[in-house]
């Protein structure tokens, strides 16, 4: 009967390959996970500031938590699938096959990943000739993009450069993957490699900096045919790819997004009536999003271009069609809460404590901070303990990849107490980051009220407090923690023509959870911190004149 089949529910998958792990979700037509699987995948580090991976490794991961969260489904209820990836760069010769991004010869460790910074010299050269398509990227591009790693292994590796047939970002490598077409999304190309959505390539750009050679061929290594994110890619997913991933063959397959970009459309467009929020009956521009995960992204949309000194953007329709895209990021944020945490001396008693009581480390160095605030509000207690946090350079808003991270106020202290108060220290200077972002960002003509967070440090309720308190902004936190994967999710139910546009599907699957205010009254403390905050760098600047006069 034609009325149970309208009933019948839709599903749609959604992947997700993050730095350390492929994650995959079964994902209603209402937004709701109805199932999940994660899989570890390999990172090399063959000396510092090189991380490699494996596209194979990566793909059979795809493939094993698909198959996963699939299992048991009726396959004809399954009608779309999008994919979202780190903007890390894979590299293969003209039969697809993989090339060594390594001096070692070693072709299976054929990407590069997003926060690989080996291309140090080229970026600075890059950055060098002013060219105008530097403007959309804050002025200055960072090391992390990928027109400085083709110049690395085009000047380093010169065997692997020979034999190139292509370039993919990771996100496009896997649309490839599943239909056997090379087309772009619209989000890699513009945000990592230059791209105009309305002027294309720019040749002097590639031929100024040495790259003469990928114009030559009309960018065919690089990419000459460009989608839209959440556009269907060729004929959807092809027979082979099917199999591999347990999926029906020939469902839509979406043009991809960047991992961030992702979790920027899971949760931006979300439905908050009802909850007394600033945003609530204003633009989606006065949003943003905050991705946080292993580094933190920054996305706010407008609906003209906006210029931000130090930081990317404005991207035509790189994550909401039609708006312009802006970009802030700190390279480091839940991997420097780790390393701080876990080089620490007292890191064994933290971990043996933590296991006996059944709580994530994280949990127990929040309530032991509880135990030891006494009558103070918990953010008081680092009143002479800063933090600058860019131990891995600074992306936005300083573009300065030379930063080193700073701690003032230490002591001879070396138990639990003192790795608590380091752990809260870090977590302020990664929210202050945040506000030194949004305040350049507010300078330059965005007005944002309303802060919305996802990945796995959304989680962690002290992370969240001290960005309300600390921007002085209210904090929505999604209802699905994995936003990511909705939103790779959303791009699957857009190909598939279920909904009539991103916006919908956005509106329709984006759900709110919590919303987390900030203490106005904790206002003139974090103003002091963000004075000091800033003197950090200030001071840190001259340090380095000193020693190089």
């Amino acid at each position: 009967m034609p009325s149970e089949k309208q009933a019948a529910v839709t599903y749609y998958v959604g992947v997700d390959v993050g730095s350390a792990s492929v994650r995959a979700a079964l994902v209603d037509a209402f937004g709701t996970v109805v199932a999940h699987a994660e899989q570890p995948i390999q990172v090399w580090e063959p000396q510092p500031d090189h991380y490699e991976q494996s596209s194979a490794d990566i793909w059979a991961a795809c493939c094993s938590v698909t198959k996963e969260v699939v299992h048991g489904v009726d396959a004809s209820q399954i009608r779309g699938l999008g994919f979202d990836a780190t903007c890390s760069l894979v590299v293969v010769d003209k039969q697809f096959q993989p090339l060594a991004v390594n001096c070692q010869g070693q072709s299976h460790r054929n990407v590069i990943m997003w926060m690989d910074h080996r291309a140090a010299s080229q970026v600075e050269r890059i950055n060098a000739t002013q060219h105008r398509v530097l403007s959309y990227v804050g002025g200055a591009m960072s090391v992390e993009m990928q027109p400085p790693k083709l110049l690395w292994i085009k000047e380093n590796l010169p065997e692997s450069w020979e034999k190139v047939g292509y370039f993919f970002d990771l996100p496009d490598f896997l649309s490839w993957k599943a239909t056997g077409v090379t087309a772009r999304s619209l989000c890699t190309v513009v945000c990592k490699w230059t791209y105009s959505s309305d002027r294309g390539w720019d040749d002097s750009f590639w031929k100024m900096i040495g790259l003469e050679d990928l114009v030559k061929d009309k960018y065919e290594k690089i990419g000459n045919h460009v989608l839209s994110p959440g556009e269907a890619v060729g004929k959807g997913l092809m027979a082979e790819a099917a199999r591999d991933l347990g999926l029906p063959e020939g469902i839509a397959v979406a043009a991809s997004l960047i991992d961030a970009h992702a979790g920027g459309l899971g949760v931006i467009g979300a439905d908050v009536k009802g909850h007394n929020l600033p945003c609530e009956n204003q633009p989606i521009t006065s949003r943003l999003a905050m991705i946080c995960g292993t580094s933190s992204c920054h996305m706010g949309v407008s609906e003209t271009p906006i210029f931000v000194p130090g930081v990317w953007g404005p991207y035509f329709s790189a994550m909401v069609p039609g708006l312009w895209l802006n970009e802030g990021g700190q390279s480091a944020t839940g991997k420097l809460i780790d390393h701080v945490v876990r080089g620490h001396v007292a890191f064994p008693e933290l971990e043996a404590k933590a296991a006996a009581s059944a709580r994530s480390i994280y949990t127990y160095l929040n309530s032991h901070l509880d135990l030891i605030k006494k009558s103070l509000p918990v953010g008081f207690l680092t009143v002479d303990l800063h933090v600058w946090p860019d131990f891995h350079g600074n992306r936005s808003p300083l573009t300065d990849l030379t930063l080193k991270g700073m701690v003032v106020g230490l002591t001879l202290a070396r138990g639990l107490d003192e790795l608590a108060l380091i752990y809260l220290a870090t977590i302020q200077a990664i929210a202050l980051g945040t506000r030194h972002i949004l305040e350049a960002m507010q300078a330059a003509g965005h007005d944002i009220t309303t802060l919305f967070l996802c990945g796995g440090l959304s989680k962690n309720p002290l992370f969240v407090q001290m960005h309300a308190d600390i921007t002085g902004k209210p904090v929505v936190l999604s209802k699905e923690v994995e936003s990511v994967l909705v939103g790779a999710a959303i791009l699957g139910a857009c190909a598939s023509g279920d909904f009539a546009s991103i916006q919908e599907a956005m509106a329709k699957m984006g759900k709110i959870g919590r919303v987390v205010q900030p203490n106005h009254e904790h206002k003139r403390f974090y103003d002091k911190k963000y004075e000091v905050f800033l003197k950090l760098v200030e001071h840190q600047r001259e340090y380095r004149s000193i020693m190089n006069s």
